[in-house]
């Protein structure tokens, strides 16, 4: 669920577990919420801590603060999203953490077959998130505002505009991604254009662009 070779041309990372391996940066989802500090390395405790002040410092943007100051904070506002990190690899996180941050990248998109290998859930509509930058420190929140399920075939060019990678054409989007998912896709996948891919679109909440 990330993308290619290229720094260009990269997906959402897989929110299909929740430890992080600084050396290789396999990008799998951190969830605070099930963080057990004295069962990980270090380095995932100061991950831990660092979630959670970012997310008591960001809640407002996701319309959490007033409700807390009248009725108490709720679990949903205590406990913070998931963390996550675009890419498979630092350099990839950073670029399009960046394209994030400057407003030109509001969609990301993966294999479908990612999701179901792992029995993981699909992003659904108002779910937020913390994107982590190539270091691993929180840097922005998000929230889903649309999420389909297509075929590579059917990724449009209002979509591929959306994930602001390479050039933005369509014909950029599909030669990135094909190379990206041959690589990637797990053993027993193989890439083909009728492939079902899950298309997410997403709205930055903190910082604005």
């Amino acid at each position: 669920m990330t993308d290619d070779v290229t720094p260009e041309n990269t997906e959402r990372d897989s929110e299909l577990g929740s430890e992080l391996d600084p050396e290789s940066f396999d990008s799998e989802t951190f969830d605070p919420s099930t963080f057990d500090p004295e069962a990980v390395p270090v380095e995932d405790a100061e991950l831990a801590a660092e979630v959670l002040d970012f997310w008591a410092a960001t809640r407002q943007y996701a319309g959490m603060a007033k409700a807390s100051i009248v009725v108490g904070q709720t679990v949903s506002e205590t406990v913070p999203p998931q963390a996550w990190s675009f890419g498979d690899e630092p350099e990839l996180a950073e670029k399009l953490l960046g394209a994030v941050l400057a407003g030109d990248k509001t969609a990301t998109s993966s294999a479908l077959w990612d999701y179901d290998d792992e029995g993981a859930p699909l992003p659904v509509i108002g779910e937020l998130s913390i994107l982590l930058d190539g270091e691993r420190h929180p840097r922005a929140l998000i929230r889903t505002t649309s999420v389909e399920t297509t075929t590579f075939e059917e990724v449009d060019e209002d979509f591929a505009a959306a994930e602001g990678e390479g050039d933005r054409t369509l014909e950029s989007w599909r030669a990135d991604h094909e190379a990206f998912w041959r690589r990637t896709l797990a053993e027993g996948r193989e890439f083909a254009q009728d492939m079902p891919v899950v298309c997410e679109q997403f709205e930055l909440l903190y910082p604005k662009p």
